[in-house]
């Protein structure tokens, strides 16, 4: 009987790739393409973080740096034999009455310098190389990455070269294997070879604004004032218990520190805690409360000669609103409902003269009894499907006047007792009511929409949103945008330009599911991916303009006693009922 035949494969059969193919220009390894290219050419004066484009290029580049000590006496006797025939060249093309080379004589000023810099001690000299392998799914993306890596280069005033016919040789110098196999160095001085330090572009900070975590690279503070960037709005992604809400508050609470009033619009009534702590107003929505928001209120203001009020609030706000309430079919059905929501409004002797908009608007049921009155089909069957927003529970929502006032610094609008279906129609007329009161009286402002994805679920809803994220820096606003659910934020046009207009963007804790959606709007590495899926609570990406870096929230003792929303936590904070 034959002995089975042991399996002789090695750790390094099973993760060694199927097939490498190398070629004069790129390799290929498995189904990858590789390109690896090398500095030959430096800019005379660089400054710090002059490699930040290439460190923070939107592609995965694995950077190799070499970096060879050399010894002072050698470079000094080198420098000695140089400087002698630069000299010599000078005097010559003195004499001879030819003017001097303008290279030779700042190469020969550069030298006497740094010859004084080494006889001194200040300065070491040093043998530096630079190497980069571009990655690419596919020649033509690599092809076309190679070439943004090059302009990028040129931008610096370096000259990158690709290691034509040294490939092999090339990618492994960028592999972490600390073997510099294509030798191709440039000297430097140690205050030159300082300036090339990989995580200088980690900095992020500035000199005034509210701290929002600690930088993972380097423990420097991340501080910005998001009303000195050029709009002020941010978004905020994670998955559920990844410390969205955490952030959020915290930055709320500093921002209310330094002048900002702050609104929030709270889906779940997590903010409540921290409203009654800072003195705020906190404004519940649901079939019993007595609070209510007239959808048809006008701010009342004109300030845009170029924005008649009543326009706008009937050709995009209402239009957006009904058609979500009763789900418009066709062209003829929408043409029916603005035409019946001008003659509500003219009824009330509201016209498109701004001195009638001070005049008291109309509710729901006005416009309801118009529709019945124009007694044609297609407005009888729109009046139809209104009519349970105007008659009933759900009239207690939305067929009534305004009775709030926003006076206060610190505004929470809460409607988590409302039906989900209910949910982006209140946070619709919530978020149109707040801009009413915005455009009243123009100060510094924060607008938080948690959820926003109830929003973004709707077309109609999700233009809405997108509208306010443009003309948010208008009013002195900064809009922020917070969702757990990636997906429905992400799938249209809309949600991804939300994320453009926003000058701050923050990544939390993020689900498998979501991860890659996210890597292609953000452009994010491999190794960022893996940063948000192992993320701990608190942790992620923050990103300001081109700059991002990985970042941990932080808060004090007393903020987090305000701000959490832990279960443990919060039952042991709150004291048990004494026994009779």
């Amino acid at each position: 009987m034959t002995a089975p035949k042991q399996n002789s494969s090695s750790v390094v059969d099973l993760i060694a790739p199927e097939m490498i193919e190398v070629d004069f220009d790129y390799l290929k390894i498995g189904p990858s393409f590789f390109r690896t290219l090398f500095v030959a050419g430096y800019p005379r004066f660089v400054s710090a973080s002059w490699l930040s484009p290439i460190i923070d290029f939107n592609s995965s580049i694995d950077i190799g740096m070499f970096i060879y000590p050399v010894e002072s006496r050698d470079i000094l006797s080198n420098l000695k034999r140089k400087i002698a025939e630069m000299e010599a060249t000078v005097e010559s093309d003195i004499k001879r009455g030819h003017v001097v080379d303008p290279s030779v004589q700042v190469a020969l000023d550069d030298a006497l310098a740094l010859q004084e810099q080494l006889a001194k001690g200040a300065e070491r000299f040093f043998q530096f190389g630079l190497y980069l392998t571009i990655g690419a799914t596919n020649l033509e993306d690599l092809n076309q990455i190679s070439k943004q890596v090059e302009s990028t280069l040129a931008s610096l005033l370096l000259v990158g070269k690709r290691a034509t016919l040294q490939m092999e040789d090339g990618f492994k110098t960028t592999q972490p294997l600390c073997i510099d196999k294509l030798l191709i160095t440039r000297n430097m001085d140690t205050t030159s070879l300082a300036t090339t330090f990989p995580f200088t572009s980690s900095e992020l900070t500035a000199n005034e604004g509210v701290l929002y975590g600690i930088n993972e690279h380097n423990d420097s503070l991340i501080i910005f004032d998001r009303f000195s960037l050029e709009n002020a709005n941010e978004v905020v992604f994670g998955k559920a218990g990844g410390g969205k809400s955490y952030l959020v508050k915290l930055e709320a609470l500093r921002s209310l520190m330094f002048g900002a009033a702050v609104i929030i619009v709270d889906p779940e009534e997590e903010y409540e805690k921290l409203a009654r702590s800072v003195g705020g107003d906190y404004i519940s929505f649901s079939f019993s409360s007595d609070t209510h928001i007239n959808p048809f209120d006008l701010a009342g203001t004109n300030d845009d000669p170029q924005e008649n009020d009543l326009q706008y609030k009937i050709g995009f706000t209402l239009t957006r609103l009904l058609k979500i309430m009763v789900g418009t079919q066709s062209a003829e059905e929408e043409a029916i409902l603005h035409n019946a929501v001008e003659l509500t409004y003219k009824q009330k002797g509201i016209s498109y003269d701004p001195a009638t908009h001070k005049n008291e608007p109309p509710i729901l049921e006005d416009l309801y009894k118009v529709l019945v009155g124009m007694e044609t089909k297609e407005a009888q069957d729109i009046a139809l499907r209104l009519e349970k927003f105007v008659k009933g529970s759900f009239g207690t929502i939305f067929n009534q006047r305004s009775n709030i006032k926003m006076n206060n610094n610190f505004t929470v609008f809460s409607f988590k007792n409302l039906e989900d279906q209910m949910r982006s129609l209140a946070i619709f007329i919530i978020v149109d009511y707040i801009w009413n009161s915005i455009k009243r009286e123009k100060k510094k402002r924060l607008l938080i929409v948690d959820e926003a994805w109830y929003l973004m679920k709707n077309q109609s809803s999700a233009e809405f949103l997108w509208d306010f994220a443009k003309r948010a820096r208008k009013y002195y606003l900064g809009l922020t945008t917070i969702t757990q659910d990636i997906e429905d934020f992400l799938a249209s046009d809309l949600g991804k330009t939300i994320i453009t207009n926003s000058s701050i963007q923050i990544l939390m804790k993020q689900s498998p599911a979501a991860i890659d959606k996210l890597g292609e709007v953000f452009y994010l590495s491999d190794g960022e991916k893996s940063l948000l899926l192992s993320a701990n609570v608190g942790e992620g990406l923050f990103f300001a303009g081109s700059s991002h870096v990985a970042m941990r929230v932080v808060a004090s003792p007393d903020e987090h006693k305000l701000i959490t929303t832990n279960p443990a936590e919060t039952a042991a904070a709150t004291p048990e009922p004494e026994l009779a």
